[in-house]
């Protein structure tokens, strides 16, 4: 008898939800884009409604819709949600306001009880969770920063920073049981009732896993909407400066994020949308989609874009809220396909700066680079990555977050030993790029030059604020 693992990937774009055999093989998948997030005013970012668990309901229906097993096979339900979100709950679990995105300016504060109908406040995993179960209870791996926890005991704080303990969730640690799927669940989701509902962790260690991030010599790119720099490591790190360290997918393991880039390849699809009717007829016209049409036409621009330069602040950095998006080089040779390499150019050129700080702060070297997240998808993006970062650049055909729940709700069912097992079980194996040795030469000398941009542009958005905001 086969079993099945169902991974639940609600990111910051679309949630994602993947059926997968003992193997690893993906037997069935439902996909549903998130509504845009209501922005009201600056710094107000929030999921409208409940979007969060209709794309959830709606995109486990399309998986179980399309898989041909049994359902009683099916062992259990891994739950991976977009990380750094605050849900606020009514006493029944229902939302009591619109859930707030890891971008509104109020998750980076410690909670102010303000609302009377507000009794219970959680991140989107622990709401998720309680709408699949009725349980509230969430893993403690998808809380950090503004929340009461330590981070050595992965526990509640005796502390806990003036917010009544009864309003906080239960917290189990990755790869617990946290409850079961409830009648009226099954009936929105698709998934069968009773079937076990195991933590997993932030969406970026749960990434981290179902990618291969499995040694300390290895660095993992994670192309989302968010763009992060990620190894891994056994010591809680304090107060460190190039890095910051989160909660891995396994107990007792920690992920270490570099610096990262906000809005990252959501720039890549704002500059596709901002091309419009004459990209999208000629990627028809060429029988490709239009992302594949701007990547084959950036794969033919010199390494370098004939001198076009990204900056990549669509999203400004709390800390620099001047801080602006901007292209700089341009001479009349550039076209389209100059703007779309450009941009990549920037991710790869702004992450291994963010990588290197990360490396020498925690003393160590890389010897590869795993690429994951949509943009793995481009081999152009893959041989700038390996040119820039002068290192092997793998991706897996199946990696993601929806890998790595379904592999924590493996072995949290006792199905693999522990997550090594599982994850040599279930990846796939790696396609891997080599760096072009002319075009590193190059971008080690144009990382001199990028790594200053921001340097200058400061002065010009310190003054363009006062004007625009």
């Amino acid at each position: 008898m086969t079993l099945y693992l169902v991974g639940i990937d609600n990111g910051s774009q679309s949630t994602k939800v993947s059926i997968f055999d003992e193997r690893g093989t993906v037997v069935s998948r439902g996909r549903r884009p998130l509504r845009p997030n209501h922005t009201p005013r600056p710094g107000v970012v929030e999921h409208p409604d409940d979007d969060l668990w209709t794309s959830i309901g709606a995109a486990c229906r399309e998986a179980m819709a399309s898989f041909d097993g049994d359902p009683g096979d099916i062992a259990a339900v891994g739950l991976c949600t977009i990380r750094f979100c605050r849900a606020l709950l009514r006493a029944d679990g229902t939302l009591a306001a619109p859930v707030l995105s890891w971008m509104d300016d109020r998750v980076s504060r410690p909670y102010e009880h303000t609302d009377p109908a507000v009794a219970r406040v959680t991140t989107s995993s622990g709401y998720i969770t309680h709408r699949l179960t009725g349980e509230f209870r969430d893993t403690a791996a998808n809380y950090q920063g503004a929340w009461p926890i330590d981070t050595d005991t992965w526990q509640w704080r005796d502390d806990t920073g003036g917010v009544p303990r009864e309003m906080l969730f239960d917290l189990v640690m990755p790869g617990e049981v946290l409850g079961t799927v409830t009648a009226s669940a099954a009936e929105r989701t698709g998934l069968p009732a009773g079937l076990p509902v195991v933590a997993t962790a932030n969406d970026k260690a749960v990434e981290a896993l179902g990618s291969g991030l499995r040694e300390p010599g290895s660095l993992l790119l994670s192309l989302g909407t968010y763009i992060a720099g990620m190894t891994t490591g056994s010591r809680n790190v304090r107060n460190a400066t190039g890095f910051w360290t989160n909660f891995g997918c396994v107990p007792g393991e920690y992920l270490y994020e570099s610096g990262g880039i906000r809005r990252g390849m959501w720039t890549v699809s704002w500059l596709r949308e901002l091309f419009g009717e004459e990209v999208a007829r000629a990627a028809r016209e060429a029988g490709l989609s239009p992302e594949q049409y701007l990547d084959d036409g950036a794969s033919r621009v010199p390494a370098g874009s004939d001198g076009l330069m990204t900056v990549l602040d669509w999203l400004a950095p709390t800390e620099k809220p001047h801080r602006k998006g901007a292209f700089l080089g341009f001479d009349g040779r550039q076209g389209r396909f100059h703007l779309h390499r450009s941009v990549l150019e920037a991710i790869a050129l702004t992450m291994v700066e963010h990588a290197g700080a990360m490396a020498a702060e925690l003393g160590t070297e890389f010897s590869r680079v795993i690429v994951s997240g949509g943009g793995a998808e481009a081999d152009v993006m893959m041989r700038i990555i390996a040119d820039v970062f002068g290192l092997p650049a793998s991706r897996r055909a199946n990696n993601g977050a929806a890998l790595g729940a379904a592999i924590t709700a493996g072995v949290g069912l006792g199905l693999f030993p522990d997550a090594d097992e599982a994850a040599a079980t279930m990846l796939a194996t790696p396609e891997v790029f080599t760096p072009n040795p002319d075009n590193h030469h190059l971008y080690t000398r144009l990382r001199e030059i990028h790594r200053d941009i921001t340097y200058h542009t400061d002065q010009i958005f310190h003054r363009s604020t006062t004007l625009f905001g």
